[in-house]
């Protein structure tokens, strides 16, 4: 079998054997060639398939595998399902709301979910992945006991992935790897032990060098460690500290620590107890990246060293994976950790800070302000004046009623509705206060609220609050008063609420009168009469009509003239009770329709966007519920 390789001729800078000290570079390479007769060759441990006893070659699995897919994968048990719901509800909801670029990455997540579901649940994906000179490809033959990936010193030596399935049904997943069937190998069957027999269902992909100097190699490394559902890392003694390792890979996949092994290799070619305290320092490192361990029995990364070169550990290895590989969740843990990953990157557009939304006492103040622009308390000052006025009107003296008729036939006709008129100046007060009322409102409802949700809360208040100066100006004028003030207190003229607010009026547009006004009016009568009897009496007696007795006529005339005002002043201090009550029902009529007229326009479109966000932080709470990863 040809091996499959695509690198150039001469090896990459930096990845050649340097000389020992005290050897020339003829000397050196003499000691390679010795190397190479002895049947191996690698510059650092890399092997190139020397065996005692010779091998069958492997045989290419066929392009096209024609036989049944096992079942599709479905997680038993499992509350990868409910979270991959709510994840697609949480995006389904949140489309409207957020950029495409913050929900990209849980479209991406939900799409590979759903297309591994569809593939075998029999098969564990395991790519080895590592650095330029790590003996990944070496370690990949190991496990695969066959040369099926080229090892040895020219860099990059994998040029593209390579796959080796322990059974039959991968198709499926390898073509969602593009991995073309002449590169899907078979490994070498070693008499059914009982290692063996635990790796079937296993499907090993040898990636290309993740620091390759050829970007196409990357961008492969980087296409298939996102559908794997596990991964070994192969790090060396010289490389295993590589900063682009951790902050490129290890540290962006420390939630994917259960389906991670991280592997020390070439520890025979350190001395003593050198290999132990290099994997020390490798554990220290991956717990610097937040990848938590599996040590003691607990969940997390798995860390041995072995040498792929000599077979020291590579054993252990292959338990791991198979015991990996039996337990069939490898698929469901990879799934879950991408969704850790994905709601991790959205929680600052769903986690408020604190406890967003419309309280009472914001509801109560933004009522107030609206109130105070449609000039309620005003209108109901108007109203009461009005009543009292009424109450003047039908028990004041007749010469008092008299006075106040002529004094308003000296005023120039139009004063009274040119006094309602309030100045443009005020008009734009009003409107101010409207405004920022609405804008108080939509603070008091964002805040901690995330940015993006923010934004649509106040965006639906300011829509809302368009044409809400007008609709208050109009209610303002449905109950006699200038827009949004009342009527002058000076003008003489009501700015009471009619019937078309449901103030309740009387006859003809006055407030209604009291059960005791017409005993009033007719005692008040009474006083006139005794006032215009008395005089007459008196004129009688003057002009000698009748007999002279002044006394009588004249007490009969002070009755009239002192009981008038006394009834008057009498019905004044009746009326101001109910005067005042009549005024605040007016001013509670028109405060209530201005603050159901912001509630429509804007109360109600911000509380049902709190709604949505409430809905939608019920969703990323299901998605985060049952994390396995703690993000």
């Amino acid at each position: 079998m040809t091996a499959v390789t695509d690198e150039g001729p001469g090896q990459e800078q930096g990845h050649g054997p340097e000389p020992e000290p005290g050897r020339s570079p003829d000397e050196g390479l003499e000691r390679d060639r010795d190397r190479s007769a002895r049947g191996w060759d690698d510059g650092l441990i890399a092997r190139r398939a020397a065996e005692t006893a010779p091998q069958a070659a492997p045989e290419a699995a066929p392009e096209d595998d024609v036989r049944p897919q096992v079942e599709a994968y479905v997680p038993s048990g499992s509350p990868l399902g409910p979270r991959l719901d709510a994840l697609r509800e949480l995006v389904g909801l949140s489309r409207a709301r957020l950029d495409r670029t913050d929900l990209a990455e849980a479209g991406r997540v939900l799409d590979e979910a759903a297309a591994r579901q569809r593939l075998s649940s029999r098969h564990t994906v395991v790519a080895v992945a590592g650095a330029s000179g790590s003996g990944k490809s070496t370690l990949f033959n190991a496990l695969a006991g066959a040369q099926i990936s080229e090892a040895g010193l020219r860099r990059p030596t994998t040029a593209a992935p390579i796959a080796c399935s322990w059974t039959d049904g991968a198709a499926g997943l390898l073509d969602r790897l593009a991995i073309p069937g002449r590169l899907r190998r078979r490994p070498q069957q070693g008499g059914g032990t009982a290692a063996d027999e635990a790796l079937q269902g296993l499907v090993l992909v040898d990636l290309p060098d993740h620091d390759s100097a050829a970007a196409g190699h990357r961008e492969q490394v980087d296409r298939v460690l996102a559908l794997v559902d596990a991964v070994v890392w192969v790090v060396d003694p010289e490389k295993y500290a590589d900063a682009a390792l951790h902050e490129r890979y290890l540290r962006p996949l420390a939630g994917h620590a259960e389906v991670t092994f991280v592997v020390l290799n070439q520890i025979d070619r350190l001395p003593g107890e050198a290999a132990d305290q290099v994997l020390d320092d490798l554990r220290r490192l991956l717990d610097e990246d937040g990848m938590a361990l599996g040590e003691h029995g607990e969940p997390g990364a798995t860390v041995l060293s072995l040498s792929a070169l000599t077979g020291e550990g590579v054993g252990e290895l292959r338990e791991l994976l198979g015991r990996f590989v039996q337990e069939r969740t490898a698929a469901t843990r990879r799934l879950s950790a991408d969704v850790d990953a994905a709601a991790a990157r959205l929680r600052p557009v769903y986690v408020a800070e604190g406890r967003p939304g419309l309280g009472e006492r914001a509801r109560e103040e933004f009522a107030d302000r609206l109130a105070e622009a449609v000039g309620a308390a005003a209108a109901g000052q108007a109203a009461e004046r009005e009543w009292r006025r009424n109450a003047g009107r039908a028990c004041g003296t007749p010469w008092l009623r008299l006075w106040r008729w002529y004094e308003s036939t000296r005023q120039p006709r139009g004063l009274d509705r040119a006094a309602l008129t309030a100045p443009p100046e005020e008009q734009l007060t009003a409107r101010q206060r409207v405004e920022q009322a609405v804008r108080t409102v939509a603070d008091d409802a964002v805040d901690g609220l995330p940015g993006p949700w923010a934004q649509a809360v106040r965006e639906a208040a300011v829509h809302g609050a368009q044409g809400l100066p007008e609709a208050l100006d109009e209610l303002a004028e449905r109950a006699g008063a200038a827009p949004g003030r009342g009527a002058d207190p000076d003008s003489g003229e009501p700015a009471e609420p009619d019937g078309r607010t449901g103030t309740h009026r009387g006859r003809g547009g006055r407030p209604p009168r009291p059960a005791w006004w017409p005993a009033a009016v007719l005692a008040q009568v009474a006083m006139t009469l005794l006032q215009i009897f008395g005089g007459l009496w008196l004129i009688g007696q003057i002009i000698g009509v009748l007999e002279p007795g002044l006394l009588t006529p004249a007490l009969v005339m002070l009755a009239g003239i002192i009981g008038g005002p006394l009834v008057e002043w009498s019905c004044a201090a009746a009326a101001r009770g109910p005067a005042r009550r009549y005024g605040q029902e007016a001013e509670r009529r028109l405060r209530e329709a201005a603050a159901a007229c912001g509630r429509a326009r804007v109360l109600d479109p911000v509380s049902a966007e709190l709604v949505r966000y409430r809905e939608v932080r019920e969703r990323y709470v299901a998605v985060t519920e049952f994390s396995t990863t703690g993000r």
